[in-house]
């Protein structure tokens, strides 16, 4: 089969010809229609430090996808050859206390896909049944391919409740403005947005923000006393991975409000922790989607109403991955689908 694969010590991806998976007994085998590029798929094609240390080569890449199942093990009991399918990108191990303990999502011995096993960008991808996710027609395939960066929106959004509150978030990259539709969603009053891309912060106030804000132009303060707000934010998303952009957001939370952590920061960070303890904050790291309560909310979400295909920016044949790779390196595209099978 045709799959993209990270083939060495260096940057960039291979379109190649791989061995199509097999599959165990407790395996599904799943014919990708399309899938789409993700932050950590960025990470793997530059090959940074981390992709350095944490991707064995040959790896075949991609984690978000959407599918139609071709064969199941001899032991798979709850999915039909047919169906269309996504399905969770992190594999726990089962056994740990985690896992046992109704925490499978910060597994510590999870393995990736796309990652630590063979991923998605592929004509084919083998995944446990216990990932699996079968999709309702409502949800297009565009959509079904970006559901597990929408999943980590869901996660983060959700992670404290925003009904009727003010929410800064802060990065207004895809998964960034998909919280701000999670949010809209679910009741949130003003949804404030911090970033350095005036594309972005439209595209965010198009997702349903109340107000995009140039973190290098504007000042928060000035942002709150235009829409009336006198005590700060009450929940804040750390979407960007940028320390300054976290730094702004203590100094603008409320004193008892809650911050969830997303974005992964390229080094050590330096805050005044002095101020987050004298206002009383909470923080809270996500990582990934609750399995399986973040992809019932979602797809519940997505049925009754929100729309989150603006995010989508390109679509291109599978063959021209490196496009849409340089694309997104570039600043020019957000979520970008390579189109594998009909």
């Amino acid at each position: 089969m045709k799959a993209l694969v990270k083939a060495h010590d260096a940057p960039g991806l291979e379109l190649q010809q791989v061995d199509k998976p097999t599959i165990g007994v407790h395996d599904v085998l799943i014919r990708v229609k399309k899938a789409s590029i993700c932050g950590t798929d960025m990470h793997i094609w530059h090959w940074d430090a981390w992709a350095q240390k944490t991707v064995p080569v040959p790896m075949v890449t991609g984690h978000e996808y959407v599918g139609v199942v071709e064969a199941i093990g001899d032991e798979v009991t709850e999915v039909e050859v047919g169906q269309r399918v996504s399905g969770e990108g992190h594999i726990p191990c089962g056994h740990c206390r985690n896992c046992q303990s109704g925490r499978a999502h910060i597994c510590a011995n999870t393995k990736g896909i796309g990652v630590n096993t063979p991923g998605a960008f592929a004509e084919y991808i083998a995944i446990p049944e216990a990932n699996v996710r079968i999709l309702p027609e409502s949800i297009s395939d565009d959509v079904a391919s970006i559901l597990d960066p929408l999943g980590n929106a869901v996660n983060t959004a959700l992670a404290f409740d925003v009904s009727g509150e003010d929410v800064l978030i802060t990065g207004a990259g895809p998964i960034g403005c998909m919280a701000v539709a999670v949010c809209r969603h679910v009741g949130a009053r003003h949804i404030v947005v911090t970033d350095l891309n005036d594309e972005r912060l439209a595209l965010a106030e198009k997702m349903g923000a109340t107000r995009g804000v140039r973190a290098d132009k504007e000042n928060l303060k000035d942002v709150m006393s235009e829409l009336g707000m006198r005590e700060g934010f009450d929940i804040g998303l750390e979407m960007s991975g940028a320390a300054p952009a976290l730094s702004a957001m203590v100094d603008a939370m409320i004193t008892g409000g809650k911050v969830a952590l997303l974005g992964l920061f390229p080094g050590k960070v330096e805050m005044d922790l002095n101020t987050a303890i004298f206002k009383g904050l909470t923080f809270e790291g996500i990582y990934g989607r609750k399995m399986f309560e973040t992809w019932h909310k979602m797809l519940a979400m997505l049925e009754s109403g929100m729309d989150v295909t603006p995010v989508i920016s390109h679509h291109l044949p599978f063959e021209d991955f490196a496009k849409g790779f340089e694309a997104v390196a570039k600043g020019e595209a957000n979520k970008v689908i390579l189109d594998i099978a009909n």
